[in-house]
């Protein structure tokens, strides 16, 4: 049950990112991988023409879903299509949302999540101001699909910082979570491998954590780093930057070991929302 994570720099041309993603994917396919990761925007990069991507994409006249449908198809594996701009189903002219797409070895879409964090942050590096906002729409639901190598839980890049999400996907049964994703140089070098292996402990999760991982128009820098991290949080393959094809394995048997002997989902305990703060030095001496 091999699992693989595609890390890219995509740039603004549509078709050359779908080219190096199809060549990565072979890859993958060649090493055994049954399902895939493409990292967040990995068919355009620096393009602020996001509603139009997103329009073509809806009414079909777009390159980036046949070309998806027809790779998983031809090399007969499963994929989640990073993120690219879609609208919601049946409403082509609305705003898009950043849309994390499964498709399977026949090219059927299975399954779809829509970014529910969008990115609005400023950030101390050579571009400031991230407003994902701006050109995207929230999403508002948790998805989990069953795949060949198990079932798997879907987040994008800044979902990572919420863990209340993947507590909800391993509610849902998730054990395996894919994390397409293009952190910031400036962010990723701070808290990106702290955050993709708390989500894999703290889940008892296998995370595919595809990246982006260079320079791209906009000004951007990328951090990199894509990785498979197992439920134990052990990181399993990286790498640094550029483009790659990381693989690995899912041992089951480890995993379900793992959730037996540290029952974590039957230890968790909720707090009251009326419980009381402590009581300050000044309450104490009073």
């Amino acid at each position: 049950m091999s699992l693989a994570v595609i890390q890219m720099v995509s740039q603004s041309d549509v078709l050359a990112n779908l080219a190096q993603a199809r060549r990565l994917l072979e890859q993958a396919a060649a090493g055994g991988a049954k399902l895939a990761v493409l990292p967040e925007n990995f068919a355009a990069m620096g393009r602020r023409d996001v509603a139009d991507i997103g329009r073509a994409e809806a009414l079909g006249e777009g390159p980036i879903l046949p070309w998806l449908k027809q790779t998983a198809r031809d090399l007969k594996l499963w994929i989640v299509a990073g993120t690219l701009p879609l609208p919601p189903v049946d409403q082509p002219t609305a705003k898009a949302n950043a849309c994390s797409l499964l498709v399977d070895e026949h090219g059927e879409i299975v399954a779809r999540y829509d970014k529910l964090h969008l990115f609005d942050v400023d950030v101390a590096d050579n571009r400031g101001r991230y407003r994902e906002s701006d050109d995207y729409a929230y999403g508002n639901g948790v998805v989990v699909a069953d795949t060949p190598v198990g079932r798997l839980g879907l987040s994008v890049c800044y979902d990572l910082r919420f863990p209340e999400l993947y507590s909800e996907l391993r509610a849902a049964g998730a054990e395996l979570i894919s994390a397409p994703s293009a952190f910031t140089a400036v962010t990723g070098a701070a808290h990106w491998d702290v955050l993709i292996r708390a989500r894999a402990i703290e889940t008892q999760c296998y995370v595919l954590a595809a990246a982006q991982g260079g320079t791209h128009p906009g000004p951007r820098e990328t951090f990199g780093h894509a990785a498979i991290v197992d439920p134990w949080g052990r990181v399993l393959a990286q790498q640094d930057q550029g483009e790659a094809v990381l693989l690995a394995e899912r041992d089951s048997d480890e995993q379900a070991s793992i959730r037996a002997r540290m029952p974590v989902t039957r230890h968790r305990r909720f707090f009251s929302q009326g419980a009381q703060r402590p009581a300050s030095e000044h309450e104490f001496k009073a």
